[in-house]
């Protein structure tokens, strides 16, 4: 008799990562006019658009601490990973995380993946349980936030996870620390959300 492997579940054990399979994609002329406010609220472009910290706003959306469950910490070589090409400024060999972004009491908020330069990462995320927002904070890091692109999209792994249809939004963006890129981050965000930035609309 065989036995059967199962094998282990993609949302908990990723072998890769979740990038959004697209229906449309803005480039960075898109996030320095924004988009007509019929198809995406002010508050949502904010979120996206903005240069500020996507934990920190969530924090004040929920009025919850924002936690982060880590779910990946990949050594990726030199690899682009399928990453957005902005991989190739993050210098190698490169490390891999991946992150849900919740509250404290348990809803997931937002999907992260970010790339690392394998020596950096012990230097900036010293306790790798908390957002990169609070573990830069702590260290009094000085950065910016370079958002390149956003993303409107599909993926089933993270319909599962969120617990919510899709399509999503998400974007990616550069982390500057001393006018040198630090990590590059793909974010996702739940539809959940609109409870607090209001409805999206199809593009």
């Amino acid at each position: 008799m065989t036995a059967h492997i199962h094998s282990p579940n993609p949302i908990q054990q990723p072998a890769g990562w979740h990038r959004l399979r697209c229906r449309w994609q803005g480039n960075q002329e898109t996030v320095r006019q924004g988009l007509p406010h019929s198809k995406l609220s002010p508050a949502w472009q904010i979120m996206l658009l903005g240069d500020g910290s996507p934990t920190r706003h969530l924090q004040l959306l929920t009025g919850e601490p924002t936690e982060v469950d880590v779910i990946d910490m990949s050594a990726i070589g030199m690899s682009p990973d399928g990453a957005p090409p902005l991989i190739q400024a993050v210098p190698g060999p490169r490390l891999r995380r991946q992150v849900w972004l919740r509250t404290a009491s348990g809803q997931r908020l937002a999907y992260a993946t970010s790339w690392w330069e394998n020596s950096h990462v012990d230097e900036y995320l010293q306790n790798r349980s908390l957002p990169i927002w609070a573990s830069l904070a702590r260290l009094r890091t000085e950065l910016y936030r370079d958002v390149q692109g956003i993303d409107y999209g599909d993926s089933k792994a993270l319909e599962l996870a969120f617990g919510q249809p899709g399509p999503f939004w998400g974007r990616y963006y550069l982390l500057w620390h001393h006018g040198k890129p630090l990590t590059l981050i793909y974010e996702v965000f739940s539809p959940y959300l609109t409870k607090y930035l209001g409805a999206t609309q199809m593009l």
